[in-house]
Formats: structure tokens, C-alpha cells, sequence
């Protein structure tokens, strides 16, 4: 069998985990959340807890989630993120404002960890022309 996404590990931004369960992606999805290809970082952890409606869901949602390899936010993550942010205001004015800081901080933890980003954002498209990880789409954008 095949691995899903080439066998590569990931961190997953909530735009994937909100269409993981989609018939489309929800086979490789979870093939790789077996062979541990998922990973997380605190800012997705945060906006996955947060969808959570009760403490109970909370609990056990934040127990699956301690499971998956976590890429820590460092100084040197944070180093990378205000880098990138740098190189996008120079870009053109404001395409700095062209992607979401939590996205920043998401692609500046998976190239600091060596992985890419799974996601279905475009946000990640633009991050990867001033960070070095791949951007790459749960499915193809606009199919889900």
C-alpha cells in the first residue's frame, strides 16, 4: 500500500484537520495519522481546542492531540517569523497583511522542525516563497 502525502510528516493546519473527514481526503488521512505523518504545533492546538464545545470534548480532543509529534514555538521559530514578515513588507505594500499571523507562526515552526505544512490555505502558498518548507494542499484548492 501506498504511504499517503509520499510518506512525509507534516504539520497540519486546522484548514486540513477541518476537511479531514471528507470522502475525498479522509482515507490518506487517516492512513497517516496512523503511521504518524501528522504533526502539531501550539497554534494549531489552540485553534483545534477552541472549536472543542465542552470540557469533556476538550480533555479528550487534547489528549488525541498530545499524542502527534509537537514542533515547538522557539526563538528561533519566532526569529524565522519575523523574518518572513520582514521579506513580505517588502514585497509590496501591505502584502505583508496578505497572510495571517498564526499562519506565519505555523510555516515558521515546520521549516524550523524540517517539515512541511498540510493545509488548505492559501496563506501557505505565499509563506513558502520567503520560508523553506513545503506548502502542500490536503486536496487540490477549490475541490472541497
Amino acid at each position: 500500500m501506498e504511504e499517503p502525502f509520499d510518506g512525509r510528516t507534516y504539520v497540519a493546519d486546522s484548514s486540513a484537520w477541518a476537511r479531514s473527514h471528507h470522502p475525498v481526503v479522509s482515507g490518506a488521512w487517516a492512513a497517516a495519522l496512523r503511521a504518524g505523518q501528522i504533526a502539531v504545533t501550539p497554534i494549531v492546538t489552540l485553534e483545534l481546542l477552541f472549536s472543542t464545545r465542552n470540557g469533556s470534548e476538550f480533555d479528550s480532543f487534547a489528549h488525541d492531540l498530545a499524542q502527534l509529534r509537537d514542533t515547538p514555538l522557539t526563538r528561533s521559530v519566532t526569529n524565522a517569523a519575523l523574518g518572513a514578515f520582514r521579506e513580505l513588507a517588502h514585497v509590496a505594500p501591505l502584502h505583508h497583511r496578505s497572510v495571517s499571523l498564526h499562519d506565519l507562526l505555523i510555516a515558521a515552526s515546520a521549516q524550523d522542525a524540517g517539515l512541511g505544512v498540510l493545509h488548505y490555505d492559501e496563506d501557505f502558498d505565499v509563506l513558502a516563497s520567503v520560508l523553506e518548507f513545503e506548502s502542500r494542499w490536503i486536496a487540490p484548492r477549490g475541490s472541497l
